[in-house]
């Protein structure tokens, strides 16, 4: 979902620090620059710069315009908050969706057109106990709303849970060779989900550094794991990512852009769909980050 204008020497930068450079200071857009490439620059997703500044993670900045480097805590306050501002650039992610008064899980199931078990597995909630106001949810694909989202959050008590924890290239690396995927493939998708940080929560309800969801994560507990992951682990969260990852290029007969869309809008949809225009964007970002990371190492 960024554009891809960014630098080698700019790239390798980013990776290799933990914490914003110029963290709560106003950047001036420079000629050349977009969201991602600020973002990434001050190793930030893009989804994470965008909701701390209130704009949609595909708004197009402005030569002179002003954007706002937050602190990690800022930038994480504003995910968990639903930052993004709906005057401000397109729509939210695709099948995000959060309860409003007056919602209950089978009419959102029902207006999603998607049995209410399958959307309480795929966000780790209880179909029999009530739904909170607030509750963030992924679905198939944006539904109608009820009314105007509630500022208050509320993310589902499910694995896997977000930690306060960073991983490194190489250890995404590592883990990804110990099961066969491409090194340079798990760490352009993890560095695209959430620039390699296990405490992001997503609008969608995906955690962590790979950005899994509760039932997929159940998913791969029970079918791909050889023994039980660590919900609360980041390096386990890589584990997980790698094992689904790796599946799908199973599934995919190795087909790495349908791989990717995969991970990205789910096998199903992408063949009985195609990938959607959001989908083509994510597989051209990951595919550039790819080449990045095989050219650093």
């Amino acid at each position: 979902m960024k554009p891809h204008r960014l630098v080698i020497s700019s790239f390798v930068a980013a990776l290799a620090i933990c914490a914003p450079a110029n963290a709560g200071v106003i950047h001036i857009v420079q000629p050349g620059e977009t969201l991602w490439s600020i973002a990434n620059s001050n190793n930030f997703t893009t989804r994470s710069l965008a909701a701390a500044n209130g704009m949609s993670e595909n708004a197009n900045i402005v030569i002179g315009s002003k954007i706002t480097i937050p602190t990690v805590s800022e930038a994480a306050s504003a995910l968990q908050s639903g930052g993004v501002s709906t005057g401000s650039g397109g729509p939210g992610p695709l099948g995000s969706y959060v309860v409003r008064p007056g919602d209950t899980l089978s009419a959102i199931a029902g207006r999603s057109g998607v049995a209410m078990s399958a959307v309480a597995f795929m966000n780790g909630i209880d179909p029999d106990k009530p739904l909170l106001i607030g509750t963030v949810l992924k679905l198939p694909g944006n539904i109608a709303a009820s009314g105007p989202a509630p500022a208050q959050r509320q993310v589902p008590n499910a694995p896997p849970y977000p930690t306060p924890e960073r991983v490194s290239g190489t250890q995404i690396g590592q883990i990804a060779a110990a099961h066969g995927v491409p090194a340079s493939l798990a760490k352009a998708i993890g560095w695209q989900e959430s620039g390699f940080n296990n405490n992001l929560v997503s609008a969608a309800n995906a955690r962590g550094v790979m950005q899994i969801l509760p039932g997929t994560w159940s998913w791969i507990n029970a079918n791909l794991a050889l023994s039980p992951l660590n919900a609360s682990s980041a390096a386990d969260n890589v584990h997980a990512g790698v094992l689904y990852l790796g599946q799908l290029l199973k599934d995919t007969g190795g087909d790495i852009p349908e791989a990717v869309a995969a991970y990205y809008q789910g096998l199903g949809s992408v063949r009985e769909r195609g990938m959607l225009p959001d989908t083509q964007k994510y597989v051209n970002d990951v595919l550039a980050l790819r080449a990045r990371f095989l050219a650093t190492g």
